[in-house]
């Protein structure tokens, strides 16, 4: 599959992480990271500042100017 050429601009991003594709203001696309890479090692995370290779499962359509906003969801417990 291909794979996505990437700079981290802020945060961090996880290898469990979701992941939306932003084209020109509009979502395109939500999916799950398939493969997370640093150079040529397989990483579990990537923080600001650093480049990586992002692979996404599902899809093909990477276009240069694309963004990659990733995020994480959480259960918290209620609070009474």
């Amino acid at each position: 599959g291909n794979i996505a050429g990437c700079f981290v601009d802020s945060g961090e991003i996880g290898y469990t992480d979701q992941l939306r594709i932003v084209r020109d203001g509009t979502i395109i696309f939500e999916s799950r990271i398939a493969s997370l890479r640093h150079y040529r090692d397989d990483v579990k995370n990537v923080r600001a500042g650093t480049d990586c290779g992002i692979g996404i499962e599902n899809f093909q359509d990477v276009k240069i100017g694309d963004v990659i906003e990733t995020f994480r969801i959480r259960e918290v417990a209620r609070q009474s």
